[in-house]
């Protein structure tokens, strides 16, 4: 039986991070804040790749490295904030984590600042894309929930919370929506099946 050597440097398995993998990680999520803050000040059409870089406190070199147009910061925005998003609701009950999304969408100060200044680009943001990056990130997070719950109905509860981003909606009358929405979801067939089986 082959010992171990408690002071042995552990083995890295391959493909783990490095420090060089987790600084990149670092400055991609420090790019993607500075990228919020322009775009929550200037909207997407007047902010520029300096405007990001410099909000981010890097080299306009640094953010090329990490995204190579503003669409392609835009793409990896709204995927972040969704998955931000989701992370919050994780340990909520079903009708507090669709209540706390719907307000997050309603109160988000950058989607404010798009619908304010540029609805044409908040109208891409509401059409259903399924390759983009957020819709899918928005898609998973939602299947992923219902599922775990046995409900149904991921596309009419992706419809209520996009309907934040347009409309927004004060506190009490998000609380009394997602009250409605949770109790008129269908069981999901599949649980159903399982538990069956």
């Amino acid at each position: 039986m082959p010992t171990t050597v408690a002071s042995a440097a552990p083995l890295r398995t391959g493909g783990t991070r490095s420090r060089a993998g987790n600084a990149m990680a670092r400055t991609r999520v420090g790019l993607l804040d500075g990228a919020r803050r322009a775009v929550g000040t200037q909207g997407t059409r007047r902010t520029t790749m300096n405007d990001i870089a410099a909000q981010a406190g890097v080299a306009k070199a640094t953010l090329y490295n990490h995204f190579r147009t503003k669409d392609d910061v835009w793409s990896a925005l709204v995927e972040s904030e969704v998955r931000v998003i989701s992370g919050e609701c994780a340990e909520l009950g079903l009708v507090d984590a669709l209540a706390h999304a719907a307000r997050r969408l309603s109160e988000h100060p950058a989607l404010r600042q798009v619908a304010d200044s540029e609805p044409v680009a908040l109208a891409g943001l509401l059409a259903r894309r399924p390759t983009a990056a957020g819709w899918r990130a928005a898609e998973e997070a939602v299947r992923e929930r219902l599922t775990a719950e046995g409900l149904a109905g991921d596309d009419l509860v992706l419809r209520w919370l996009g309907s934040h981003l347009a409309t927004p909606a004060t506190p009490p009358s998000i609380r009394t929506a997602a009250e409605a929405l949770a109790r008129g979801l269908p069981p999901d067939p599949a649980a159903t099946d399982r538990r069956a089986g």
